[in-house]
């Protein structure tokens, strides 16, 4: 098994992420399919019908939320498609994951854009959970975390901004 970020801790990765083509699992091994294979899987409806209990869902980056949540909010993981650098998406839907739904589950970050120097945004974001591109160091990484200490706007850390703490500072 390959190793991932989980909750800032390196940790073997639990799930296995199944390609279009590959079997389900017969017994409870906990998986992540991709959103195509999840509507499959659900027929069309919004219901689990207890058969993929523990199948995380990876979302593409185009995917509204708004038509999504409802097929989404019994899921214990959601994915995140992070393709490349440019491409911000993936932030918006962890912010709107955490602070529009109350999405209290696993925010996996996945894909080439997932590296180093972005982990400490993603976690900004609401993002816990990290599936490095294969060329980097998750131990290495750990230490993204720690790279600024203050903030310059607020986010889903809870982290006060370094403005509203130094306004509070000249008023009081």
């Amino acid at each position: 098994m390959a190793a991932i970020i989980r909750d800032r801790a390196v940790v073997e990765d639990d799930r296995r992420l199944l390609g279009e083509d590959d079997a389900l699992p017969g017994d409870d091994t906990p998986v992540i399919v991709t959103w195509e294979r999840w509507q499959t899987l659900l027929d069309g409806t919004a219901e689990d019908d207890g058969r993929h209990p523990a199948a995380g869902v990876l979302i593409p980056n185009t995917l509204d939320l708004a038509e999504g949540w409802p097929l989404l909010q019994h899921r214990t993981v959601i994915a995140l498609d992070f393709p490349a650098f440019p491409d911000g998406r993936a932030y918006s839907q962890a912010r709107l994951l955490r602070d529009r739904y109350g999405f209290q589950g696993e925010i996996r970050a996945t894909g080439q854009a997932v590296v180093r120097d972005q982990l400490h945004e993603l976690d900004r974001c609401g993002v816990n959970a990290f599936a490095l591109r294969d060329d980097q160091d998750p131990q290495g990484c750990l230490k993204a975390f720690e790279t600024f200490s203050d903030a310059y706007q607020p986010a889903c850390d809870g982290v006060e901004p370094i403005w509203k703490r130094r306004r509070e500072a000249a008023a009081g």
